[in-house]
């Protein structure tokens, strides 16, 4: 169901969609198996059901190219009280935040602000703040902004694509300063000029990323590395490099969406592996929820039987 993908990747940026199709009761209805709720709370309450499971979370709420400095500190106070909840709950959440959320948009400068912020608020626990990494015309300020924060603590992170020819010696381009890296396939349009379009090359490229940072990892180049895949192959593909890297199952994490894969969640979990699940919340579910559908274009199915009736 690839040739799904481009319509749905079209949508995530499409105006009126986005306004007119989260009126309709189905697609609210059908959202929800990837997000718990709109809400902070419902985001650290499902947080608190994955610790009970043995799974930790990163949260995200949804939103992206803030347009005004206010707009983009008011995602900063929003996630500054997440974290403290987190804190009051014993929950030591993990959250990860678009970045032109919290303002690269509107500045460079503003930007590393707000992440300064968000950071020394998480470092009160000792946990990290991830950068999400958008469509490719953020990919270079992205990386300014990371290494910026990097340059003044570990306890921040940096997703990369695998579908971008870059990402290879973008991650061998980080690999002084010892990055922690999230290591996803990517899910935005993106031309064949820069992104592969096929599946399959895409998970070439993941395998091979892939391997590149457990090998890293087990030279002590890396900080801990994360791997967002719902793939099984994938997952053994990166266990088996680490083995053969003399890199335990504790020192890396799979990393899955809310309402993906829930099986193997708990298949990884039985064995031993980290696994720590990203949470999404918020209004601005539309975008998201459509690249969501342009990963897993099978996942339509849940979608129309949300029209049927009982």
């Amino acid at each position: 169901m690839t040739f799904l993908r481009a319509p749905f990747l079209w949508a995530s940026n499409n105006p009126f969609l986005a306004h007119r199709l989260p009126r309709y009761g189905f697609v609210r209805r059908a959202v929800r198996r990837f997000m718990p709720g709109e809400r902070a709370e419902d985001a650290l309450a499902e947080a608190r059901r994955l610790r009970e499971r043995g799974a930790g979370a990163i949260l995200t709420m949804l939103g992206e190219n803030a347009t005004s400095a206010a707009g983009a500190r008011g995602v900063v106070d929003h996630c500054r009280g997440v974290l403290e909840q987190s804190r009051m709950n014993g929950l030591e959440i993990e959250i990860s935040v678009k970045p032109t959320h919290i303002g690269l948009d509107l500045g460079l400068g503003i930007a590393e602000e707000n992440l300064r912020a968000l950071i020394a608020e998480a470092a009160a626990d000792g946990t990290k703040v991830w950068l999400d990494m958008e469509s490719s015309g953020f990919v270079d300020r992205t990386l300014e902004l990371y290494r910026a924060a990097r340059a003044e603590t570990p306890q921040v992170g940096l997703c990369l694509q695998a579908y971008l020819y870059r990402t290879a010696d973008d991650l061998e381009a980080l690999l002084p300063s010892r990055p922690s890296v999230r290591l996803v396939k990517g899910a935005y349009m993106e031309s064949a000029e820069i992104a592969y379009a096929s599946r399959k090359d895409v998970d070439d490229a993941f395998r091979r990323i892939g391997a590149r940072l457990m090998t890293a990892l087990g030279q002590g180049e890396v900080g801990r590395p994360a791997f967002g895949t719902h793939d099984p192959a994938m997952i053994r593909h990166v266990a088996e490099v680490g083995e053969r890297a003399g890199v335990s199952r504790e020192r890396w994490e799979a990393a899955m969406l809310y309402g993906i894969a829930t099986r193997e969640q708990d298949r990884l979990l039985r064995e031993g592996y980290s696994l720590r699940v990203l949470v999404s919340y918020g209004t601005h579910w539309f975008p998201w929820y459509m690249r969501r559908l342009a990963e897993r274009p099978a996942n339509i199915g849940f979608v129309l039987r949300q029209l049927l009736p009982g």
